[in-house]
């Protein structure tokens, strides 16, 4: 493992920045984290970097505390948001500035061509910040976070200042030079699509927790809690009484009927669950009779536990004794916060 956060704690004052997140960052993963403003995504980032001290907890790398190296000394390099390139520098300059000034360092100027070529700016070396459009900043500024050769790169909203065109087309980009460099990349964005586009894992923080850490298909069609349900994706949240659980089912009585779906581990008779509904999980047909069907594979409806497990692959019917009500649903249910 790369890096290992164990039991981080920021506190600002009487808030709680990080409340014990721990994390792992493979090597060579593009990690995203994801979560509403506020819970906690940018610290952790600065955390690693070395820009913030935690109050408690560890951040290893390669099994070796980085507590007492600063910023200038950790194998990790940050992309800003703003870019921080200094306008006085040209494009070259500006790549070339954190070599020259650890002094002594040879080929800066084959270390400069290589970096501006692995993000296609090869040819603007001589130019200036102001002369450069949005994203070719944004290049240049990866440019600089890579000459050094870090172990991890930090991204921290790179590019939420661009229009949606832009963003669309750099996020093709920055997979692809981070498949290019063969590095880990954490990522910190607050837009889910930018998110699912990127990640070979997504962590959706909640108020300074981690509400959950898989691949963006796992996250979206499984979520960990009624959090994580609501926050991702467009969807409906139904509230219902959990009326039995058995083997690896359980039956939830919704306002429209009992539904029967995959259980996840901790559930128990007489909480209170919460059936997502995604808007592309529903199709409507005329009545067929006194029930509609509600068929849908086990990776579009399961009953969920806050804090518990993937549930297990299963397939087969689901049924509500419902009137009819003309309309097919999928859905997922959660345990209510």
């Amino acid at each position: 493992m790369l890096l290992s956060i164990r039991g981080l704690v920021k506190r600002y004052g009487a808030a709680m920045a990080l409340d014990g997140v721990d994390l792992d960052i493979p090597e060579r993963a593009f990690v995203t984290l994801l979560g509403p403003s506020g819970c906690g995504k940018t610290t952790i980032l600065r955390t690693i970097a070395g820009f913030e001290a935690p109050d408690a907890g560890a951040l290893l790398l390669d099994g070796v505390s980085l507590a007492q190296d600063p910023p200038e000394r950790r194998p990790v390099n940050t992309v800003f948001q703003s870019y921080a390139l200094f306008p006085h520098l040209t494009v070259a300059e500006n790549v070339a500035f954190a070599l020259r000034m650890r002094r002594g360092v040879p080929d800066i100027a084959t270390r400069v061509s290589r970096a501006l070529g692995a993000v296609h700016m090869g040819e603007f070396g001589g130019r200036y910040p102001h002369q450069l459009s949005g994203g070719q900043q944004q290049r240049v500024a990866v440019a600089r976070a890579i000459i050094a050769e870090p172990r991890l790169l930090l991204l921290d909203e790179p590019l939420s200042a661009l229009d949606r065109a832009m963003r669309v087309h750099l996020q093709l980009e920055l997979k692809a030079l981070q498949r290019r460099l063969n590095i880990a990349f954490v990522y910190v964005t607050h837009d889910q699509d930018e998110a699912f586009a990127l990640s070979d894992i997504v962590v959706v923080l909640d108020r300074g927790r981690v509400a959950q850490v898989s691949t963006p298909e796992e996250v979206y069609e499984r979520p960990a809690d009624s959090f994580v349900a609501a926050f991702i994706g467009g969807s409906t949240l139904v509230p219902g009484l959990v009326r039995s659980v058995e083997g690896g089912s359980a039956t939830i009585e919704a306002p429209f009927g009992a539904v029967t779906a995959p259980a996840v581990t901790g559930l128990t008779p007489g909480t209170t669950g919460v059936l997502t509904v995604r808007p592309q999980a529903i199709a409507t047909e005329p009545p067929r009779g006194p029930s509609v069907a509600m068929r849908a594979p086990s990776c579009t409806r399961s009953i969920r536990a806050d804090r518990a497990s993937s549930p297990p692959s299963s397939t087969g019917g689901l049924r509500s004794n419902s009137p009819p009500i003309g309309r097919r649903r999928r859905g997922r249910v959660s345990r209510s916060g």
